[in-house]
């Protein structure tokens, strides 16, 4: 079996919300005033949706409980039910845009699993095409993104006008 290793993540998921005294997700949360600034697609009763600031590919979108929870045992039935429906919304939209071959979708819980912000339960939505990650992730710690992220919001914005 061939390992790729990638080195930058961990620099990543040991700064990311350690420096800050408070939850990344909690402050967008209350930020109602700046969905577009903090990427922010869906607000809904028990989730939100917004685009990951540190994507492996175009489109890597995040569900977030709107609670503080860490696990999904902690979480109501409205909230699981809620993760689920918008994440099928999220691949309709998703592959209606950018006709991705396939997806990742799934909750790293804890740091150890690879959470970034292990204390917030969240869901990745992330498309994926063959060959998206390629030698520049690997040798170069680079990821070539060809579309900015406010460039992904506005295209993806009008799929989630309607939930809820």
């Amino acid at each position: 079996m061939d390992r790729l290793w990638t080195p930058w993540r961990y620099d990543y998921i040991s700064r990311i919300d350690r420096a800050d005294t408070g939850c990344v997700f909690c402050r967008i949360f209350a930020e109602k005033e700046k969905d577009a600034e903090n990427f922010v697609l869906f607000r809904g009763k028990a989730i939100f949706a917004i685009l990951n600031l540190f994507p492996y590919t175009v489109g890597h979108l995040l569900i977030i409980v709107n609670r503080h929870i860490a696990r999904l045992g902690e979480a109501a039935n409205e909230e699981l039910h809620a993760i689920l429906e918008t994440a099928r919304a999220c691949e309709t939209a998703l592959q209606a845009e950018y006709h991705p071959e396939g997806f990742n979708l799934g909750f790293n819980i804890g740091s150890t699993a690879g959470a970034g912000v292990d204390r917030h339960l969240h869901m990745h939505v992330l498309p994926r095409w063959t060959g998206d990650a390629n030698f520049l992730s690997v040798v170069s710690e680079t990821r070539v993104l060809p579309e900015e992220l406010a460039t992904t919001r506005r295209r993806l914005l009008p799929y989630f006008r309607d939930l809820e």
